[in-house]
């Protein structure tokens, strides 16, 4: 029996969506989104003895993971950093001309392109301002974790979520 822990819904929609691509059979292993890094402790101390912890995190929590592991006894082998988060790791994986494919699918490029002309976007990175635009509207990282997973080139999956994948 596995427990994999994930930030939040997005992460959690990201892992099973990748899982159902790849035919993994995650019978025996529990996803659980934890609403924030901060409930990692919390939740390592709901897991039962002898089961197996994985988990995914943003890098800018490294440390704070780290030192959760090392106070609860958890091992640091089972869980992945997204280089920054799991959105990054998405849109260099796909490119960000496929990422607005993705949204132009789901009628989203003119929210996009309104947001490239905003003061405090115009002139950043392409992948800068997608990252803002799938955290800009309530619901969008959850919405378009899945799409971005299913758009992915199977031989493109970020390390992180591929590695928690090969892991189970």
């Amino acid at each position: 029996m596995t427990v994999v822990l994930v930030e939040g819904a997005s992460d959690h929609r990201a892992v099973m969506t990748l899982a159902a691509r790849l035919g993994r059979d995650l019978d025996g292993v529990d996803v659980v989104s934890m609403q924030g890094i901060t409930n990692l402790a919390r939740h390592l101390g709901q897991v039962d003895v002898g089961r197996r912890t994985l988990g995914l995190y943003d890098i800018g929590e490294s440390a704070y993971v780290a030192r959760v592991l090392e106070r609860t006894g958890g091992d640091p082998r089972g869980f992945f950093a997204c280089d920054v988060d799991l959105e990054d790791e998405l849109i260099r994986a796909l490119g960000t001309d496929r990422v607005l494919e993705v949204v132009d699918e789901q009628g989203g490029l003119t929210s996009f392109r309104t947001l490239q002309k905003q003061a405090a976007h115009r002139g950043r990175p392409v992948a800068g301002q997608l990252r803002r635009f799938l955290s800009s509207h309530s619901g969008h990282k959850l919405r378009y974790a899945g799409l971005l997973v299913e758009a992915l080139d199977l031989d493109r999956v970020p390390p992180p979520l591929g590695g928690l994948i090969a892991s189970l």
